[in-house]
């Protein structure tokens, strides 16, 4: 029997139809989340973008219980005010990673709990498309490096222009030979820009989830993980219900429909395909 959720954001709830699903989830679907979360239900959101950007859904269907944000780098009750875990980098390893990947001309910026920061010669494009997506503008410095000296950074956030350039970060990453950990993540609204995400080794959705059922007593074996990245399979597999949408990637569908009755591939994000996931396993009516 299901009894809680966790949730993808970006391409589960919010897709790329402006004024639909964009920059909100559907009103259905926030009224859905609601109505299951006033039914007892744990209704966790988990993102690997700012901590921050998921307040507005949180208060907007009043999901009074745990999120993930950063990537699993932060667990927090944003209706209670509680963060309950923060896992945050040293500054030592915040200045060798930015200042190696500023050299490498790649953009880069820096994620505390409650915001983030960009240097004021690195603002583009790119600045406007995250700040747009993070619905928050960014704090400006004149120096990303010195700034980093000052903060509780939980999470270095790289973005790469296109899947070539996410080679080249990734092979740079892998020269560096850091302790540290990085996953990518996508925006349907941002392609082909792509996101990587360095936070402490170890850290996860995955550790994030675990973290989750442990403060709700809620099994994850009665959980039901819903995504669209094989970045969410790091929570999913660990669920004992999977969901995937109509548009996500053909790997995740298909260990998403290993999973015979308990896995299930519905619509797609801008057909509000989260609600027919949910549908289809009873947790809401059909």
């Amino acid at each position: 029997m299901i009894k809680g959720l966790i949730l993808d954001v970006d391409g589960v709830l919010v897709g790329s139809k402006m004024g639909f699903n964009w920059p909100m989830p559907h009103a259905d679907v926030i009224h859905a989340l609601k109505t299951l979360r006033e039914k007892g239900m744990f209704v966790s959101l988990c993102t690997g973008k700012g901590t921050f950007a998921i307040r507005e859904i949180v208060e907007a269907a009043h999901l009074d219980n745990l999120h993930i944000g950063d990537g699993g780098a932060v667990v927090v009750d944003f209706l209670k005010n509680q963060v309950i875990e923060k896992h945050i980098l040293s500054p030592s390893d915040v200045f060798r990673i930015t200042k190696m990947f500023q050299d490498a001309g790649v953009y880069v910026e820096l994620y505390t709990v409650d915001r983030y920061y960009v240097e004021e010669k690195s603002v583009s494009e790119i600045t406007k498309t995250h700040t747009e997506i993070l619905q928050r503008d960014p704090k400006i410095v004149s120096s990303l490096l010195e700034t980093s000296k000052l903060l509780e950074v939980v999470k270095v956030m790289l973005v790469a222009r296109d899947e070539k350039d996410k080679e080249r970060i990734i092979n740079l990453f892998k020269e560096s030979k850091s302790s540290l950990s990085l996953q990518w993540g996508v925006h349907p609204t941002a392609l082909p820009l792509l996101f990587g995400l360095i936070t402490l080794q170890g850290i996860s959705k995955k550790q994030a989830a675990e973290t989750i059922s442990k403060n709700t007593c809620v099994s994850l074996t009665d959980t039901l993980g819903i995504g669209d990245g094989m970045t969410d399979w790091n929570f999913m597999d660990i669920c004992g219900y999977a969901g995937a949408m109509g548009n996500a990637v053909i790997e995740l569908k298909e260990k998403v429909q290993s999973r015979v009755e308990r896995g299930y591939v519905g619509t797609s994000v801008n057909e509000n395909g989260v609600l027919d996931i949910l549908k289809h396993f009873g947790v809401l009516e059909g």
